[in-house]
């Protein structure tokens, strides 16, 4: 029997199954998996679902980073990411010393604008520069926050935490992303911003969701329903109200509960009739797309690859939509590709997905993984695709 490589999830499955002192049937069970479904991913035979990754990383009570190998480092260095993680580490601990009297502040209104391109830029797929600009970005807004009077700062000081959240968690921080995230929740309280809250609540869900714990999540996004309901009627409400319930629909298709996903959908399918297409509220991406492709990720997690792919081709994605956002939904179509064997068409997928957003997919766990089952799909392996793979680092 083939043993599977180090570097592989199926690897480091193995890897972490024997420290448990567990054999495959073992993991299996307490994993809620078959165990020809645990042989087939450990030899690498076959790709495990987000929700199966999640399961095998409670099982042995190990992280979900643990087995995707995240974060990437030879790929950071390769993308000059690597010396940008440390000062945003070291920005989001000052928040409880004030203000700096060695730094000059901007006025308001230029930090707000700043935070705000700091979005675009994550956005975008530009990494890289949102990485770059947080740390002194982060440090400036604290100390004017402590020594204005104005909520915008708060508001703005809690944007920065939220785009640390995000780069940390697309580059596989996800320690760092939860201290982010604990940062955006105490600036939120200072700015009595409920939106801010409420898309807190909503990221925060979101980490649960990855880890497979997906009654917290559940919990996670009907609190941040809540925290919504205390800001002004409007499209910001509406927006993160809607997000929460795409949100709350993924984790219940996870946990099985097929009731309460299509209940979730539908209500954000009514209020994204009202909306309309909101690409940037507070840079949230909502409105009739955005249900269109959380129902088809959904229906991902539920392995119904030919009704998610069916919906998908229903999808036009709007040519302003952020394409962090579309990259995403591209490698998610990938994975649903592959798993009913259209390799070829998977790997066209993601190589939109590397278009639009390459630093995104270069570290992306799903993207790699979804590529080493198209390499296992081909009798031979063309040299796109190995060039592809080369690129991401495999």
């Amino acid at each position: 029997m083939a043993s599977p490589e180090p570097e592989s999830i199926g690897g480091r499955i193995a890897a972490c199954r024997k420290l448990r002192h567990l054999t495959q049937r073992g993991l299996a069970e307490r994993a809620s998996i078959s165990y020809s479904l645990m042989f087939q991913i450990e030899q690498g035979r076959k790709p495990a679902t987000s929700a199966v990754l999640a399961s095998l990383a409670r099982a042995p009570s190990v992280s979900v980073a643990d087995l995707t190998g995240q974060p990437y480092l030879d790929e950071l260095r390769k993308d000059h990411l690597d010396g940008l993680i440390q000062p945003i580490r070291e920005a989001l601990d000052i928040y409880d010393l004030g203000t700096d009297p060695d730094i000059a502040c901007r006025p308001t209104a230029v930090l707000v604008a700043q935070a705000d391109r700091i979005c675009a830029a994550v956005r975008a797929g530009d990494l890289r520069s949102a990485a770059a600009n947080l740390p002194g970005l982060i440090t400036e807004t604290t100390s004017a926050a402590y020594s204005a009077t104005d909520d915008r700062l708060w508001s703005a000081l809690a944007s920065t935490y939220r785009s640390a959240y995000d780069v940390a968690t697309k580059l596989g921080f996800h320690d760092l992303s939860s201290i982010a995230l604990d940062r955006m929740a105490w600036a939120s309280e200072r700015a009595s911003d409920a939106v801010s809250a409420g898309t807190r609540q909503y990221l925060r869900s979101l980490a649960y969701l990855r880890a497979g714990q997906y009654r917290t999540g559940m919990r996670l996004a009907e609190a941040g329903r809540r925290a919504a309901e205390q800001a002004d009627l409007g499209s910001e409400r509406s927006a993160i109200t809607g997000q929460l319930h795409l949100g709350s629909a993924v984790l219940a298709a996870r946990a099985g509960n097929n009731d309460d996903m299509a209940e979730h959908i539908s209500e954000a399918s009514r209020i994204a009739g009202s909306t309309g297409e909101i690409t940037r509220v507070r840079w949230l991406t909502f409105g009739p797309t955005n249900v269109a492709v959380h129902h088809t990720s959904a229906l991902i997690d539920q392995c119904r690859y030919a009704e998610a792919l069916a919906v998908a081709v229903t999808i036009n994605v709007p040519p302003d939509w952020p394409a962090s956002r579309a990259a995403h939904h591209h490698a998610e179509i990938a994975r649903a590709q592959l798993w009913i064997g259209r390799a070829p068409a998977a790997f066209r997928s993601l190589l939109v997905a590397r278009e639009l957003a390459p630093q995104q997919a270069r570290h992306s766990p799903a993207v790699r993984d979804t590529m080493a089952g198209i390499i296992r799909a081909q009798r031979s392996t063309p040299n796109t695709v190995a060039n592809f793979a080369v690129w991401l680092g495999m």
